[in-house]
């Protein structure tokens, strides 16, 4: 049996019909799409099975896409010549004991390729997949009935992140909130069901966070917005993928490269960097990443948007 963790020539052996399971992360699930619309360019079947890229299935037109298998994973998947998962056991487990020819790109995300993770996907399509003219564009485009940016002075906050490590300080979202505020701009929270308990007294503090049925109807309000400001979050690449301009924070350089988003107007702020070691760097990160720092470097995005939207 092929392993299920090398991206190689050998495990990629020619294909015609593929199903490409997507991760339950949204970020993931964005940046994995880039294979998938590469693989549909160069004319091979591909059929999507994930649970954010179902809830965003209006948004790729022409890409056939399920919500995940519950059950009789080998029957779900006889079809296909190859399977693809991004992660090895996420979203589902031992793909490799139902189907004889899995794929995952556990060596492409973790491995030693340079830029950032659509870019890596993109290579991988060049160089593992031998697909000619590959593109870093994953296909995703809004409903007609949508206007770009109409409301230019809202910005929108994530101030969530999938793990504490990646969260800045809720005391300074806040006062960014403000700040902003200040300046003229229509400030909301994006703030799922499950992150809203950190989150109780936001009403008190006058700051807008609307509830989204699912993830659609998020991608819409945030496609109609001017600009993105969140942590490292699905949510960034969200933005930065529906060509809204972003500014995310990242807490280490290292992790800026691989994750930052890849599309559009796209800013990155990080913590001062003069902090000596690496672990005062982890340790230190939210009280050196200041509320003026993140002001500055939307600032620069703004004049970044400006040359590209006049």
């Amino acid at each position: 049996m092929p392993n299920p963790t090398r991206p190689s020539s050998l495990a990629l052996a020619p294909f015609r019909r593929v199903a490409f399971v997507t991760s339950n992360a949204i970020g993931d699930t964005l940046v994995s799409m880039v294979i998938v619309r590469n693989l549909i360019d160069n004319g091979i079947d591909v059929t999507v099975y994930g649970t954010p890229a179902h809830a965003l299935r209006h948004w790729f037109s022409g890409v056939t896409i399920f919500a995940l298998p519950q059950d009789n994973l080998a029957t779900a998947f006889a079809q296909y010549d190859t399977v693809f998962q991004m992660q090895r056991n996420q979203p589902l487990h031992d793909l490799a004991d139902v189907h004889p020819h899995v794929v995952t790109l556990h060596d492409v995300e973790f491995g030693d390729r340079p830029g950032c993770m659509a870019q890596r996907f993109a290579d991988f399509c060049r160089d593992d997949l031998a697909l000619s003219a590959p593109v870093l564009d994953n296909g995703m485009r809004a409903p007609a009935s949508l206007v770009h940016r109409r409301n230019g002075k809202r910005v929108m906050i994530h101030p969530e992140a999938s793990t504490e490590d990646k969260r800045w300080s809720s005391h300074r979202f806040v006062r960014l909130a403000q700040r902003l505020r200040k300046r003229g701009y229509d400030v909301q929270f994006v703030i799922a069901p499950h992150e809203r308990e950190r989150w109780r007294d936001l009403s008190t503090l006058d700051i807008p966070a609307p509830q989204f049925a699912n993830l659609h109807e998020l991608a819409c309000c945030m496609y109609e917005s001017g600009w993105f400001i969140g942590n490292d979050s699905g949510i960034g690449h969200l933005a930065s993928n529906l060509g809204i301009p972003s500014l995310s924070l990242f807490r280490r350089r290292r992790v800026a490269e691989r994750w930052r988003p890849a599309w559009g107007v796209v800013d990155v702020v990080l913590p001062w960097q003069w902090v000596p070691s690496a672990y005062l760097k982890e340790k230190l990160w939210r009280q050196t990443l200041t509320c003026n720092r993140v002001l500055a470097a939307f600032a620069r995005l703004t004049r970044q948007a400006a040359r590209k939207y006049g």
